[in-house]
């Protein structure tokens, strides 16, 4: 009988089961890249950064003046479109801004009508001689005037109409009872909003009621409320208010520039 002979393997020869692996440093080359590439990012978040405390500083700039000219109890927001802002500054002019402010005041005197809400897009904006001072090549607005404050200004009840483009105003007597007329709103010369076509909807008008009601809608209602140098296009109303459309160009915004005429 013949007996299989064995083989003794070498001493520290390779086993091939083992799946150990053991990796080489990275190349100069390559170390060299990754650093490169480590600190172009840092210097982009840096200048990220930069920039955007650079807006921001311009936009609290911008809320603050706006609202010590139009009285605001609080800050309006400000935003500045665009990246990068530096290169803008630099250049001496903002491609665009977008300002919000809620609860402009009424005056007695010289802005009658509170506005709810004022919209405002600014193209092309850059500091005047003045440092309190910004100028817009264009400028497009949108003021929201609730019924509650067309209400109050005008002393009538006054709500969303039974058609577009009009509203309906309700006034009432102790003996004559109330009622209610229907009017047509447009955009007037002078940053005024007129009615007219004024039409009975409920109750009878009797002549105490026709001469209150003739008293409130016969003179158009300033807007003014809004920065000088902006001009009144069209108005709109809507279930909660009326919405005013102003545009502008080359205007010219400074501390106390409500629009006064």
């Amino acid at each position: 009988m013949y007996q299989s002979q064995s083989y003794d393997e070498p001493v520290g020869a390779p086993s091939y089961g083992d799946t150990a692996v053991h990796a080489s440093p990275p190349a100069p080359r390559r170390r060299r890249r990754i650093v490169v590439a480590a600190s172009l990012a840092a210097l982009l978040i840096g200048a990220v950064v930069v920039d955007r405390v650079a807006a921001a500083r311009a936009e609290s700039r911008m809320a603050e003046a706006f609202q010590e000219g139009m009285g605001t109890a609080e800050r309006p927001s400000v935003h500045v479109s665009g990246f990068p802002v530096l290169t803008q500054l630099a250049g001496g002019s903002l491609r665009h801004v977008e300002l919000t402010a809620h609860d402009i005041p009424a005056d007695d005197t010289t802005r009658p009508l509170p506005v709810t809400e004022l919209t405002v897009g600014l193209d092309g904006v850059r500091a005047s001689g003045s440092a309190d001072e910004a100028h817009a090549r264009s400028v497009k607005a949108t003021a929201f005037l609730s019924y509650e404050d067309v209400s109050g200004a005008l002393g009538l009840d006054v709500s969303q109409g039974d058609e577009p483009g009009r509203i309906n105003a309700t006034i009432s007597l102790p003996l004559a009872g109330d009622v209610t007329v229907g009017a047509a709103v447009s955009a007037a010369p002078g940053n005024r909003i007129a009615f007219s076509d004024v039409r009975v909807v409920q109750g009878e008008l009797l002549p105490p009621l026709k001469t209150l009601l003739d008293k409130a809608l016969e003179e158009p209602i300033p807007v003014r409320n809004v920065p000088e140098g902006l001009h009144l296009r069209s108005v709109t109303t809507t279930a909660n208010g009326i919405d005013a459309r102003f545009t502008g160009r080359s205007v010219t915004f400074r501390p106390s520039s409500s629009s006064s005429t």
